[in-house]
């Protein structure tokens, strides 16, 4: 399927402000329009480049008053997400170097707790190690905490999600990694947009390393869903916000969208700006 899918946010500052977005798809072409023209002018020393997790990050400075970023996109990407419930844990002595890291306990995911590993076995009983314990670590978040704006800040941790109970996409997926590392199962934070999400808005869930391969798991849809438009991952929100500033900034607005492309809808022109 393929999904055009975008976003725009109104920032204001009092000063000159550099930041780093996360806002480009992993995948697809995209165009940029500030303030309702095309691409970055020269003066915000736009740049580009990819971190140590593949993720493409853009550093551009946002001057004083206001400005509106948008950035369209249209990506292939899958209407399903694959589900294998007799997928393995695999061994920590045999995983892949490049998932090691996932293992570890991270600034909002402290796997290396006691309690985490307790509140981890008691999660998933008797379940097979492997995507049968992922899994039940899904079904349980989404049956014991409840989605809820304003329960969280941004120094919540999985610890205090679980304590209060509640939290939003982004805290449900820390409880996620945070579980599953602690059952030695590398788990990783995935942003991005969600075809026909409600309400719609920027996206986070889990990815769980299992049986050789990577596989998704969202504690707040009640089904396997596809798609996903994948902007990046990391080891939590911490290596995945989608604008960091240097400088005091207010995000006014945010709008998310990402449809079905139409039967109508044509390929970027040369003249509405960068595409990559």
């Amino acid at each position: 399927m393929r999904v055009q899918a975008g976003c725009e946010l109104s920032i204001e500052t009092d000063i000159d402000s550099p930041v780093v977005a996360m806002l480009h798809p992993r995948d697809g072409v995209a165009r940029w329009r500030i303030n309702d023209r095309s691409g970055f002018d020269r003066s915000h020393g736009f740049d580009e480049h990819v971190d140590s997790f593949g993720n493409r990050c853009q550093r551009f400075v946002v001057p004083r008053g206001l400005t509106r970023v948008r950035i369209d996109a249209t990506v292939d990407t899958t209407p399903d997400i694959r589900v294998t419930p007799d997928a393995p844990a695999v061994d920590p002595g045999s995983l892949p170097s490049d998932t090691l890291q996932f293992l570890l306990p991270s600034r909002y995911c402290p796997s290396d707790r006691g309690a985490m590993w307790e509140q981890a076995r008691k999660v998933v009983g008797d379940a097979t190690p492997g995507y049968a314990q992922a899994e039940a670590i899904r079904r349980w978040i989404a049956a014991h905490l409840d989605y809820r704006y304003g329960v969280s800040n941004a120094s919540t941790d999985a610890q205090d999600t679980l304590a209060h109970g509640a939290g939003v996409c982004r805290d449900f997926a820390h409880v996620g990694i945070t579980l599953c590392r602690a059952l030695d199962i590398p788990a990783r934070m995935v942003v991005g947009w969600l075809h026909d999400l409600k309400p719609m808005d920027m996206h986070a869930w889990f990815e769980a390393y299992l049986g050789g391969a990577w596989y998704t798991f969202d504690a707040t849809q009640s089904a396997p869903r596809g798609g996903r438009v994948v902007i990046a991952h990391g080891r939590d929100a911490a290596d995945v916000a989608f604008l960091t500033s240097y400088r005091p900034l207010r995000t006014l607005s945010l709008r998310v969208w990402a449809d079905l492309e139409s039967s109508a809808a044509s390929t970027f022109d040369d003249d509405l700006g960068h595409a990559a």
